[in-house]
């Protein structure tokens, strides 16, 4: 008997999802009356049907200051939104991932300048395809010509290194010919992405695509782990975000809130498995994971705090100094539209102040995933904000920088 209860007191801390403090927004240098008007924004797109709902949590100095659950999880069934929600987190799966690889690096394995092809051979002696006439006219063609360089681990950090995009470039059609197969795993994928040309040579642009995809395969061959071993074991375990999943287990899906795109009669449902998925394989560092606002809190504050969590230390400050550093120089980002921000490893960070035109302090970092989710920390401040909604695309609404807005603003002193 004596056993089992110890058995019993060593498995609670993975039962139960760990939280920070909670605190009255006053006691952090919040303004309680002014974080009302985050409350108003979210009920705003609600209300318009361009949301079903929203979780938003507000953190300061390393207490909670607010932490809401707004509409509903699911239309159909009209599920509450609660506040333990599970959301796709897409492109937030990007930092982890990236923490994951400074970790390695930490620990000796590679420079950030070393190439890629070391570790993953099929990155050798890259080519790059060059549009045959002016602006990609359709059906011009391209050729190839030799990479100046080989792709280097940082080149994939800072989305410099000209990978196969699905949006743009004369490769777009050929990433289509690749597309994952159900029982894909990184190993089966990443050959026939390193098969494709590159885009542009190495180091040359900023073009958002499958990079860090291929980071996650390559911390599975430098770990020796699949990239779910390696962050259950390495990040999500010692942080204690006990609700972070590539692939949930069963007792926790009932939590999994539902994606929506807009449709000509309101918001439709998505066909969107990922993290339901019985029997998936393909652990996505670009986007895999699902989480909740309060999971994801706990990553945020180890990055504010400098790599440390309540006693628990992933990576040195240093790390996070260099990973929240702009690393892209003036290159252009998505067509020069996220302004004032450049790109550290892994993360925006604010470099212009005026020019970001955003509530917030220089130094601040942060990205957001396909799904509409969001968070951003601001180190001057000690202040974190995260928005979980469930919406693809979500461009065509101005939801994420009127919530950073409407959650800065409450700042108090």
């Amino acid at each position: 008997m004596i056993a089992r209860r110890v058995l019993i007191l060593l498995a609670g801390p993975c039962l139960y999802a760990a939280t920070l403090p909670k605190s009255n927004p006053e006691e952090v240098g919040v303004s309680k009356e002014r974080l009302r008007r985050v409350h108003a924004l979210m009920q705003r797109y609600i209300d318009k049907g361009d949301i079903a709902g929203s979780v938003t949590l507000v953190a300061r100095r390393g207490r909670i200051a607010h932490l809401e659950a707004q509409g509903v999880a699911d239309i159909e069934t009209k599920k509450p939104m609660t506040t333990d929600a599970i959301f796709r987190l897409a492109s937030m799966t990007k930092p982890i991932a990236s923490v994951a690889v400074m970790m390695l690096h930490e620990e000796g394995h590679f420079l950030l300048t070393d190439p890629v092809s070391r570790w993953l051979p099929e990155f050798k002696n890259p080519k790059v395809a060059i549009a045959n006439a002016p602006h990609e006219r359709a059906g011009a063609g391209f050729r190839l010509v030799p990479a100046e360089r080989e792709i280097t681990v940082r080149d994939l950090l800072t989305h410099t290194a000209g990978l196969a995009s699905g949006t743009a470039g004369p490769t777009v059609d050929l990433l289509k010919k690749i597309s994952r197969k159900p029982d894909d795993t990184l190993a089966d994928y990443i050959p026939r992405l390193a098969g494709l040309p590159l885009n542009f040579q190495p180091g040359a642009a900023w073009e958002y695509g499958p990079a860090t995809d291929v980071l996650g395969r390559f911390v599975e061959v430098v770990s020796g782990r699949t990239l779910d071993q390696f962050f259950r074991e390495r990040i999500l375990t010692p942080l204690a975000m006990n609700d972070t999943y590539f692939y949930l287990p069963d007792e926790k899906l009932p939590r999994l809130t539902t994606a929506y795109a807009k449709g000509e009669k309101g918001l439709e449902k998505l066909t969107a498995p990922g993290p339901a998925s019985r029997t998936g394989r393909f652990y996505s560092g670009g986007g895999g994971l699902a989480s909740t606002a309060e999971d994801y809190l706990r990553f945020c504050q180890m990055m504010l705090n400098g790599g440390t969590l309540e006693g628990t230390r992933l990576v040195s400050r240093k790390t996070i100094e260099q990973m929240t550093a702009n690393h892209i120089g003036k290159l252009p980002m998505w067509n020069d539209t996220l302004h004032g921000y450049r790109f550290g490893l892994g993360l925006r960070v604010r470099a212009d102040q005026g020019e970001a035109a955003l509530l917030g302090s220089l130094g601040s970092f942060g990205w957001g995933g396909a799904h509409g989710t969001f968070f951003w920390v601001d180190p001057k401040e000690q202040m974190i904000g995260i928005m979980m909604i469930q919406l693809m695309p979500y461009a065509h609404i101005n939801i994420r920088h009127e919530f950073q807005n409407a959650a800065t603003q409450a700042i108090a002193d």
